[in-house]
């Protein structure tokens, strides 16, 4: 089974946190570079983000409002019916966080790889991540504004100025600059892909820092975190077959059936991370926790199909034609005769 070797320097930070958590005066300068650290991560995903492939992708619009469809909609709705197992399987804490979880758009590096490896329609893949990026700047915030309310991170007029400061102005201003600085990113793309990371990373300290001193994680036991594990992966196996098989009810071929399972079932970790930062503040530690478990689980069960989608398609490749077959022999024998 794979496990992404980020998660493990994810797991390493929590532990960091919980051992020499930022106290203080450290507490304020750790806050205030992950606050520059989230505005830098959405400024560098405008930067990276090309407006003209997005456009161009429109042509295939079924399939992006499917995928949109699912992340926005079916996902949000799923996460609303999960409101029944508090307090008996969920805390209300746990819950807010898998709720949130549900909120945040799909990915685009790991659709694309898994679509790739299944033999699917990655450009469709590539297009849908980008546009649920795209929307989730706006769309994220907006749904957790609305269904998490004051309760959830104390959401009010401040807040949304906030995540406009952090989140959407650092992307505007990478998309009006991509004109100029899109070749160096380009040319640069795996210097920047660590900034991304470890900035992600501070971000974690940061949040679960806070966790520690507060003492919030006396509220985690493991009967209750088993309980998020269950329901997370009855979500994930809902929208796997949902993607799948409604998009063979929509008359989609196999390949964009592929696009959209991968890209329609998945959240993204990159993203969410440095919302829940900006949304929830100090309560961030358990809000990213239902995140960062389901994004381990989405990338070993969807590996798992997307090798069994490979061996599929080769199959069919392989395997005779029988109508082809038919024809020749019959007019072999026409010749012999």
């Amino acid at each position: 089974m794979p496990i992404d070797p980020y998660i493990l320097l994810l797991l390493g930070t929590v532990g960091l946190a919980a051992l020499f958590p930022a106290r203080g005066p450290a507490a304020d300068v750790a806050s205030g570079a992950s606050t520059a650290a989230v505005a830098l991560l959405f400024f560098l995903y405008g930067a990276r983000l090309s407006t003209r492939e997005a456009l161009d992708g429109l042509r295939h619009w079924r399939l992006h409002v499917t995928v949109l469809a699912c992340t926005f909609l079916v996902f949000p709705l799923l996460g609303i019916a999960a409101r029944g197992l508090v307090p008996v399987i969920l805390t209300h804490p746990l819950y807010q966080g898998l709720l949130f979880l549900t909120l945040v758009p799909s990915t685009v590096q790991s659709s694309i790889a898994f679509t790739s490896m299944a033999r699917g329609n990655v450009p469709a893949a590539i297009c849908a991540g980008s546009f649920s990026s795209l929307v989730g700047i706006v769309a994220t915030p907006l749904l957790a504004a609305s269904l998490l309310g004051g309760s959830g991170g104390g959401f009010s007029a401040d807040s949304l100025l906030k995540i406009v400061l952090q989140l959407l102005v650092p992307f505007l201003a990478g998309q009006i600059l991509r004109r100029w600085i899109g070749g160096f990113v380009t040319r640069h793309k795996q210097v920047l892909g660590l900034v991304d990371r470890g900035s992600i990373l501070l971000v974690v300290y940061t949040a679960f820092s806070v966790g520690v001193v507060q003492g919030i994680w006396h509220q985690v036991s493991p009967a209750r975190l088993g309980g998020l594990v269950v329901v997370e992966a009855v979500i994930l196996a809902v929208m796997l077959l949902l993607t799948w098989y409604g998009g063979k009810a929509l008359r989609f071929g196999r390949a964009d059936r592929i696009a959209i399972q991968f890209a329609g079932s998945k959240k993204s970790l990159a993203a969410g991370l440095p919302m829940a930062s900006v949304l929830f503040g100090a309560q961030a530690a358990l809000a990213v926790l239902p995140l960062m478990l389901f994004h381990q689980m989405q990338l070993i069960v969807c590996a798992v199909i997307a090798k069994r989608r490979a061996r599929d398609a080769a199959a069919e490749v392989s395997a005779p034609q029988p109508a082809a077959a038919t024809r020749t022999a019959v007019g072999t024998g026409t010749r012999s005769g």
